[in-house]
């Protein structure tokens, strides 16, 4: 019998999940992330949950892993040195960006730093135009100077973002050749081959993202590779931002489409929950040790988005544009908030409360876990209040100083507040309660959903913990704790298909648009997504290519993304396209208007490798299951005695009343007073609110 394994690495903890294909048993392990080397933390986690588990690498046909190494590389600056290469009289491209500002009345605030210094930046000459017809020859002349600098300069890595490349290459895939040949052991990458979309700036900035983060994820991966082969485990393959695996190979070819692999496989993760209880209005909630993450799922599709910056400064919001670099890439629609298990509290000088942004990350992390960490944080808290079992989590291997835990928050937060500790800590879970209230507003009310229609799938080390509380204050009436919360991210890596987005721009108007024209593209791209398909083996019978269109009204400055139809383009077709565009641009802005003309900007296919449908779940395999009883904290009630069971010994069926706390190997669910959660035959526990459960 053949098992799937997943490894995610957390902020805290490198999460490891297992699942046997036939059966859906679930293995997992958690280790604490090792930043110095996260492929030491990796192989550490492998080794545990495989042995754990005792499954041998011969019997693990699909080993997917979700990497932080791009967004990591952007936040701290740490990419390589490289170059950028642009049309003469463009070299400042990157650094003129866009007039978006995250504070539109802050005159005085900076954009990011720019990736690529002006040192680095290069002109040639040439140009084509909005035609994509030839206005300026390309200099030959000036290619070798060109590359003679590039060797002087030393860089590791060139970014190439001709004007108008995206209609006509030949110029741009010229000079890549050039500077390949000229050039060993220098990365180029091409705007041409990373994305042949409208719009310079962004087409710019993703290639030299691409650029900067290559190096560092080639190696990484490289590395990663051989280690994980030695062992006997198949070949590696990395989660991409918009929910699909790709091979090392795709991934090294556009680095910049691993970025949020780790939410993406979460949010994967929770639909396949969705489809297997039947809910098909679902919000996933994934909080980690540094992050808080949501996402809305309705009727089985996931939303995706092409707009999204990274590498903003720490306390950006992830919806929020002007924050960071742009990757015009396709990435799971995640409003994204820095609040975790690891987030600091700290007091600004007006005297308030604040709950991070800044973390404690793996180290020294948490006071509670005894590894240096001196400012108190919301672990720390859930730790003071009793949520937490004060003595030891990962069932008895990590040790708990629950002493130290309150000792730091009296004296940096309930001492100068004038509160108790309990009240302190309970101060410091309402402020980050709010702060993860606002992301699930943004995937919810903002999108035109109301949460009271929807189901709530909580997960990751800390979503359990504060989920019903958060359900509560948005009105949603059902809580979802799947298998294995707290490594559901990782579980997630091994629920998804191959998948490789490809675009192009095909500016046109949809009424009177040529059928054959735009009919040939969508056949030319399905023909490089079939191609990828082949190389990775994907048996004919679980291969899927599916098109859609970016559109918009005319004069519009941004689009939207339609599904489209497969086999000949028709008038039916572009019937179809515009119903679509007209049903969402209601329900994202509020109106439409069918009068309105339409066009097309850019062509999408997505490629699939299908892989069997799993199903999660989560056997009892305590017969005597350990139950216990301890004072903890709830606003309702202040302190109070509290019963305490194992999950692992949890029959289907079984009723758990609030107050409770259920404790498993990678997570805690706090059951308030007047909620109740249930067993179901697959050991998910379901939460209502007790009127809702006894109705």
């Amino acid at each position: 019998m053949n098992w799937r394994v997943g490894v995610d690495i957390g902020g805290t903890f490198t999460d490891v999940a297992m699942i046997e294909e036939s059966t859906g048993r679930l293995g997992i392990a958690k280790v604490p992330t090792t930043p110095l080397d996260f492929a030491e933390g990796v192989l550490s986690g492998l080794e545990t949950g495989l042995g754990r588990s005792g499954v041998s690498p011969e019997r693990v046909s699909l080993l997917s892993h979700a990497t932080t190494i791009v967004t990591n590389a952007l936040l701290e600056g740490k990419g390589a040195e490289c170059a950028f290469v642009a049309t003469r009289g463009f070299r400042d491209l990157l650094e003129l960006r866009r007039s978006t500002r995250v504070d539109l009345y802050d005159l005085f605030q900076d954009a990011p730093p720019v990736l690529i210094p002006r040192k680095h930046r290069y002109e040639i000459t040439e140009r084509i135009d909005a035609q994509g017809e030839v206005v300026t020859p390309l200099a030959e002349e000036e290619i070798a100077p060109l590359a003679a600098a590039l060797r002087e300069s030393g860089v590791k890595t060139v970014a190439v973002s001709l004007l108008f490349s995206f209609l006509n290459d030949r110029h741009e895939k010229r000079l890549g050749e050039a500077l390949r040949a000229a050039l060993p052991g220098v990365q180029v990458f091409l705007s041409c081959e990373v994305l042949p979309e409208i719009r310079e700036f962004e087409r710019a900035s993703t290639t030299a993202v691409c650029a900067y983060v290559g190096p560092l994820m080639e190696s990484y991966l490289a590395r990663l590779h051989e280690a994980v082969t030695r062992t006997g485990l198949p070949e590696l393959v990395v989660m991409g931002s918009s929910g699909g695996v790709v091979d090392i190979a795709e991934c090294l070819r556009m680095p910049a489409q691993a970025v949020e692999s780790g939410p993406a496989a979460g949010v994967i993760a929770a639909a396949l929950v969705g489809d297997q209880l039947g809910e098909n209005r679902v919000i996933s909630f994934d909080m980690g040790g540094t992050t808080a993450k949501a996402s809305v799922i309705v009727d089985g599709e996931i939303t995706v988005t092409a707009d999204y910056e990274v590498g903003g400064a720490a306390n950006a919001k992830r919806w929020i544009n002007g924050t960071g670099h742009p990757i015009r890439v396709p990435v799971i629609d995640l409003a994204e908030v820095s609040s975790g298990g690891g987030s600091i509290a700290w007091i600004d000088p007006g005297g308030s409360l604040k709950m991070g942004p800044h973390s404690a990350g793996a180290l020294p992390g948490p006071i509670a876990y005894g590894r240096g960490g001196t400012q108190p944080t919301v672990t720390d808290a859930n730790v003071a209040l009793g949520y937490l079992n004060p003595l030891s989590l990962l069932d008895g291997e990590l040790a708990i100083d629950k002493a130290g835990a309150e000792a730091a928050i009296d004296r940096h937060i309930a001492t100068p507040l004038g509160l108790t500790v309990a009240e302190a800590a309970a101060r410091m879970i309402e402020v980050v309660n709010a702060n993860m209230a606002e992301a699930l507003n943004i995937v919810s009310v903002e999108r035109g959903h109301d949460p009271r229609e929807f189901t709530m799938i909580a997960f990751g080390g800390a979503g359990p913990i504060h989920a019903i509380a958060l359900a509560k204050e948005l009105g949603i009436p059902r809580v979802v704790i799947p298998p294995a919360p707290g490594a559901f991210s990782a579980l997630g890596l091994v629920a998804t298909d191959l998948k490789r987005d490809y675009s192009r721009t095909f500016y046109a108007a949809l009424a009177g648009v040529d059928l054959d024209r735009l009919g040939q593209a969508y056949l030319a791209m399905e023909a490089e997504g079939a191609a990828m398909l082949e190389q990775a083996k994907v048996p004919p019978e679980r291969r899927e290519l599916q098109r859609y269109a970016d559109v918009r009204y005319r004069r519009q400055a941004y689009e939207l993304t339609v599904p489209v139809a497969a086999g000949p383009v028709t008038a039916r077709t572009l019937a179809a396209i515009a119903e679509a565009f007209h049903r969402k641009h209601e329900q994202t802005y509020g109106h439409a208007n069918a009068d309105e003309p339409i066009q097309l900007v850019n062509l999408r296919l997505t490629a699939l490798g299908k892989l069997p449908k799993l199903t999660l779940a989560q056997h009892r395999v305590a017969s005597d299951p350990r139950r216990d009883e301890r004072q903890v904290w709830f606003p309702a009630t202040g302190s109070v005695a509290t019963s305490v069971v194992w999950r692992d010994g949890l029959e289907a069926g079984e009723t758990i009343r609030g107050p409770a706390i259920v404790e498993s190997l990678d997570s805690t669910t706090v059951v308030p007073p007047g909620w109740v959660a249930t067993v179901d035959p697959n050991g998910f526990l379901i939460a209502e609110e007790r009127e809702h459960a006894d109705a």
